[in-house]
């Protein structure tokens, strides 16, 4: 079948809006769970902030107007029940003149719930993978379903968007800092990004020579083999394929949400039915032309995602490039990127709670645990992506400054700590007060490193740390009341 022939994309179709429903789903879940302690109407980032300090133009969301817990949690499982549906593929068993009208009213309605999460939720949902679901999601309106075969121009929207995911991280990553060009930056990166997975530490002791030859394919599928993705099958399947197995060794060796599962999606479109039932036991359905309609509104999105991708792309091109912007308020259009610059040294922010009435020298603390970030040297790494635990990733962003000047609601954390409040208490692993409040909390910086293999055959340690400063000196009720925001 020609590329350009609508029936020999049903089945990447199929696949893409499957798994799209799946990270969906994910997404409304992290919301459910997360979003009221973080950013709802006592969270650390109270969402009256966001009302305060932005218009609805500026970022719209439901939450502008109806700035309640209350919402929050009918929005949130609202979405979760829709994922549901997408997942089960419920409008391509609707009758043939139903079906497309309630994919895109399906699609359309994910789309604009999570954007309202996204824009109301400040610091904790200023991540690259929070437009790019928004982008993606918005195309898939636009690829219909039941019998008939999508817009084969959408499904080259979506490589588009699979492209400046994967060049734009190529990019900025060559411009930014040395280690990339000099191939020594995986000496650092599993050590120090974000939050580690079990598979972590094995992979920061590679040889490396092995490491060097790891940058340098990093180079060539975010460089060179974006370009693949609009060539003649089965070209295009081949950079597709490349640029999944790269997904998969970045979700073996590491935490970074749904990220490298939605642009292995994204990778999806990158194929054809021809390619995917010559590799896999599945077969395709003849599939017609999307009616009449689908057809001029997919003409019309190409025009409008050309017209937004101005900014993107003269961002891509430009010397100075900046990673995982929006350039505008819906999210349709965005420019991304990764680990433009890596860290040599990782610090961790540990808290520690007291019921001692005075602090001495000799206080005891007890200390809290996160879901996903290192605090116990002895503990080994989790694996807890694609979920994303929003806290521990603001924590590891927090710990790169000496004092919490930049992260204001590090403050509100901790005065919810000494409220014992609930909502905040689920965010973490363990909190070491069961019956009664702390006194007094506090926040200490230390530089972690990985054991070495022989530290770890002695001592059964995935980490050794030193304490390199206070983060946050000792507070007790009422030290902190003033600096809420």
């Amino acid at each position: 079948m020609l590329p350009w022939d609508a029936g020999s994309y049903w089945l990447v179709r199929f696949l893409f809006h499957r798994g799209l429903a799946a990270i969906y789903l994910l997404a409304f879940l992290v919301a459910a769970r997360q979003f009221r302690p973080l950013a709802g109407e006592d969270g650390l980032l109270p969402i009256a902030r966001y009302v305060d300090r932005h218009s609805f133009r500026e970022r719209p969301s439901l939450f502008y107007y109806y700035p309640s817990d209350r919402v929050v949690v009918v929005a949130a499982w609202a979405g979760v029940a829709l994922s549901v549906v997408a997942l089960a593929g419920v409008p391509s068993v609707l009758p043939r003149p139903y079906a497309v009208p309630a994919s895109m009213a399906l699609w359309l309605a994910l789309w604009g719930l999570y954007l309202s999460f996204v824009n109301a939720g400040q610091t904790f949902y200023g991540y690259g993978w929070e437009s790019m679901l928004l982008e993606t999601g918005f195309l898939a309106a636009f690829l219909g379903a039941g019998p008939t075969g999508p817009p084969v121009v959408v499904v080259w929207l979506l490589k588009w968007v699979l492209f400046r995911n994967m060049f734009g991280a190529g990019l900025i990553k060559l411009r930014g800092d040395d280690c990339w060009r000099d191939c020594t930056a995986l000496d650092y990166h599993y050590e120090t990004q974000p939050i580690p997975n079990p598979v972590s530490w094995y992979a920061h002791h590679l040889p490396d020579r092995f490491h060097r030859v790891e940058v340098l394919g990093n180079h060539v599928v975010e460089v060179a083999v974006p370009f693949l993705y609009f060539a003649p099958q089965p070209w295009a399947s081949v950079a597709g394929a490349a640029t999944i197995g790269f997904q998969g060794w970045l979700m073996v060796t590491g935490n970074f949400s749904w990220l490298n599962a939605l642009t292995i999606v994204q990778a999806v479109a990158t194929f054809s039915d021809g390619v995917l039932t010559a590799v896999l036991p599945v077969s395709a359905p003849t599939a017609s032309s999307p009616p009449l309609y689908l057809q001029a509104l997919a003409v019309a999105l190409a025009a409008v995602v050309l017209w937004r991708s101005v900014g993107p792309a003269r961002n891509i091109l430009s010397e100075r490039q900046v990673m995982n912007t929006a350039f505008d308020p819906l999210h349709l259009v965005n420019t991304y990127g990764a680990f433009g610059s890596i860290t040599r040294d990782r610090y961790e922010i540990v808290v520690q709670g007291t019921t001692d009435d005075v602090v001495t020298p000799d206080t005891e603390w007890e200390t809290y645990e996160f879901r996903g970030k290192p605090t116990d040297p002895d503990r080994r790494p989790r694996q807890v992506a694609p979920y994303h635990y929003r806290l521990d990733w603001q924590l590891w962003f927090a710990a790169m400054a000496p004092t919490p000047h930049r992260s204001p609601w590090f403050l509100a954390l901790l005065q919810n700590l000494l409220d014992g409040d609930e909502a905040t208490h689920d965010l973490l692993d363990s909190v070491p007060f069961s019956d009664e409040t702390p006194t007094h909390v506090r926040a200490v910086r230390y530089r972690y490193r990985f054991t070495t293999p022989e530290e770890r055959r002695e001592t059964g340690r995935w980490w050794t740390r030193e304490r390199v400063g206070t983060y946050v000196s000792p507070v007790g009720e009422g030290d902190l009341r003033l600096t809420r925001v």
